[in-house]
Order: structure tokens, then sequence, then C-alpha cells
């Protein structure tokens, strides 16, 4: 059976087959500043390309939340050249029998293990190619299983960076693992979604889209729908921030396109004491 997953077509290669002078790589972790996890990572990575470059997206993911880091790679990725490198590491089972991914998109690349981390770029890539890890040429020697982002997937990273060949790495596989995800329904007259990610102002952003909403309000006749999301009702949507109120939640379509609820200044998480998995109904 083919996979669903891969496509020859569409996957990204580099130019005649050799990688740029100076290619990027990009490190999510929930590894935070204080501990050596990350310098060693680069460390890692600078010894084998020296040239290369890598940019932190984050390593402030909540410890082992997997869900948050595969929303934060979803939401970036596609802001950078192609052939950039992400290597994604947010892994509570490392050393056990889980899988290492490479994954070959229409433009880039991305290192992870196979925990559910590249769910959302996977289903918006439904050509990618997905390889599992296996050529222990691209693993450092360790005394210890509990470091994969050092002992794998940096040199994995930093080896595809030198214009090694992605076939080198292991076989093809076409089952992922890959996380549960909600989209919003229309029931009753309603639109029903939920809250996925609340970002560090403590603003509530929904998997609701401005598409979804200019359809269900045409459809419904509502051009000011009322946004029901715990005891609050919003009426209507603002454009900006500032068009909030310090005291009270308001929403509006953010620069990714989805539903965000806020307030002026404050945490709307802690304001409504609520969180990830809300429901949101417009009415």
């Amino acid at each position: 059976m083919a996979s669903r997953f891969h496509s020859d077509r569409k996957l990204f290669k580099w130019p005649a087959g050799v990688a740029p002078a100076r290619p990027l790589i990009t490190l999510l972790t929930d590894f935070g500043s204080r501990d050596s996890f990350v310098a060693s990572m680069k460390g890692v990575i600078l010894s084998i390309h020296s040239e290369v470059r890598i940019v932190d997206l984050s390593h402030q993911i909540v410890p082992h939340g997997i869900e948050e880091a595969a929303y934060v790679i979803a939401s970036c990725h596609q802001y950078f050249e192609d052939g950039t490198i992400h290597v994604v590491v947010v892994d509570p089972g490392v050393g056990s029998a889980r899988r290492s991914l490479l994954v070959t998109t229409s433009r880039q690349y991305f290192l992870a293990p196979d925990n559910g981390l590249l769910t959302r770029v996977l289903w918006n890539e439904r050509h990618a190619e997905v390889r599992q890890i296996e050529n222990v040429l691209y693993r450092l020697p360790s005394e210890g299983a509990t470091f994969d982002g050092r002992d794998l997937f940096s040199p994995a990273a930093a080896w595809l960076a030198m214009g090694e060949p992605t076939s080198s790495f292991g076989r093809v596989i076409d089952d992922p693992v890959l996380l549960p995800l909600a989209f919003p329904i229309t029931q009753d007259g309603m639109l029903i979604g939920q809250i996925e990610y609340v970002d560090r102002f403590g603003n509530l952003i929904t998997n609701i889209t401005a598409a979804n909403v200019r359809e269900w309000s045409e459809t419904a006749g509502q051009p000011h729908p009322e946004i029901h999301v715990g005891t609050c009702i919003i009426q209507g949507l603002v454009t900006s921030y500032s068009q909030g109120k310090l005291d009270s939640p308001a929403a509006l379509i953010n620069s990714s396109g989805k539903l965000e609820i806020f307030v002026d200044q404050q945490s709307a998480a802690r304001h409504l004491q609520i969180g990830v998995g809300e429901e949101v109904r417009l009415c």
C-alpha cells in the first residue's frame, strides 16, 4: 500500500543535491535555559557543520508538552526559508521503543520523536515523506539513552545540512503517531470550537478560523455573533487589542487567522479561569 505521507513529486530536495553553504537549523524543545541541554545540542551541530545557522524557536514549552509543541511548530515553520531543518524535541518517551523520525515536506525537513509532535505539520502536508531514523552512523555514542536531542537529532540534523540524502537515514514508514485534532462543527445553528492554545499573554486562541466565522455568519445571518466561552458572553468582534477593555473579555481574528479571546493588557485565561480544551460557541 502506498504511504499516505509519501509522494516523490512534491518533496523538497537541495538544488542538484547539494546543501547550501549556510543552511538553517531551528530548535524547539521543552529544555528551558537553565541546564546544558540546548548548549550541548548546538555544540554537536556546530562540531559537524561549523557554518550552519541555528535559530531557537523556543525552549520554554511546558515540560512534556507534546500538544503545545505541535501547535508551535505548525504555527511558525512556514515563515522560514526553503530547506530549513526543524529539530523538535519534546520527548517523554526517550530511551523507549518509540521511533525517531525524519520528515521531508514540499519545502522543509523536520526531525522529531514519533510521539505526535508533527501531527499538524503532517495534516497540512499530506504528501510528506516520513522516514524512521535507523542509521547508527548518525548517532553519537553515549553511556545512557536519555538524551536523543543531543545524541541523535542534533547530529542527524547537522549531517542532513551537510547534504546527506534522506534515503541514508532509514526506511520510509506510513504509520507515524498522530494526535487527535479537534475541528469546529456546526450544531443547532451554532458554530462550536474550542481553545487550542494559550499564549504567554494569556490570550485564548481557538481552532475557529476566520473562514469558519465568515461561512457561519453568512449561513446563520449573524454578522455580529455572540461568542460564548465559560460563563462569559462576548458581543461581536473587534479588530485590535486596543479596542478591548481592561476588565472584560473581547474577541478578534488574530494574525494567524484564528478567533482569539483576550482582555486588554491582562490574561484572559486567568480572568476567565479557563484554558486549552474549553468549548467556544458562536450563536
